[in-house]
């Protein structure tokens, strides 16, 4: 009697990407009713309270058209709050969800044991972070269109550009998530102090130049300063090439040493 072995053949790296994008839009089908208060109501609330009612309040200030370069505070507004909620999803999609595959429901060691490689992994988890940034601002944009918030085709720049600023803050949040072995405190002190600090602070309601000098230089080094301007930018018509092409550069930047980092973490911890 002969015994055959039978050996699966490895996937292309694109095609071990995909399955690894296929198992989280699988989960996501049966689960996005989870995911719609963070990713769409939240912000839509945030666009209607500043930018319907505070902009109606505040629409016969002197200086508010100075402020908003001519545009509707709601009008202003949306690519902003489009560029803020794309970090916050980023930072949610990265954070819990990539430490409980590795901790607490161990999926993604054993997707690791077929040959998909820990890097397709990494790069699978921040492809579909990138998709589920991309689904989400899409419905929000939809929503804001309907109360006024969209009167430019540049808008459809600016959510390219919020999904390359929720790509710049999850990276890297996926490689801390992937470093943890304990759950701890890590996350909690991410978001209070670091995420909704920056929404609040870099450039989403109003332009950094109203904050001190030295918040104006901590606004400067996050990305979703240089997401918002380029976004704005884009929608109002206002940007210019050479700092366009550095706010570009600078979540480019962010992108590619995250994904460097994500792909060494995972590496590091599922080849033990």
């Amino acid at each position: 009697m002969t015994k055959t072995t039978m050996r699966i053949a490895a996937p292309s790296p694109r095609r071990a990407v995909a399955l690894a994008v296929e198992g989280h839009a699988t989960w996501f089908a049966r689960n996005w009713r989870a995911s719609v208060i963070s990713s769409v109501v939240q912000p839509l609330l945030a666009l209607v309270a500043f930018g319907v009612f505070f902009g109606r309040l505040a629409a016969s200030g002197s200086g508010l058209q100075q402020v908003t370069s001519g545009a509707p505070y709601l009008v202003y507004l949306t690519p902003g709050l489009l560029c803020a909620a794309a970090l916050q999803a980023g930072a949610n999609e990265s954070s819990f969800p990539v430490f409980a595959g590795f901790a607490w429901q161990k999926t993604y060691q054993g997707i690791t044991a077929t040959p998909v490689s820990p890097a397709q992994l990494a790069l699978g988890q921040l492809s579909w972070v990138g998709l589920r940034v991309l689904g989400g601002g899409a419905v929000y944009l939809g929503i804001a269109a309907a109360f006024g918030g969209v009167r430019s085709t540049g808008i459809v720049v600016a959510l390219l550009v919020a999904t390359l600023t929720g790509l710049a803050f999850a990276a890297p949040v996926c490689a801390v998530a992937a470093s943890l072995h304990h759950e701890n405190q890590v996350f909690n002190v991410m978001f209070r102090f670091v995420v909704v600090p920056m929404g609040l602070f870099a450039g989403t309601y109003f332009p950094i130049e109203r904050l001190p000098d030295w918040a104006q230089a901590v606004a400067v080094i996050t990305p979703l300063w240089h997401g918002t301007q380029l976004a704005r930018g884009a929608t109002l018509g206002t940007w210019q090439l050479l700092p366009s092409l550095g706010h570009l550069a600078y979540l480019l930047l962010w992108v590619a040493a995250g994904v460097a980092l994500a792909r060494w973490r995972f590496r590091v911890r599922l080849t033990k």
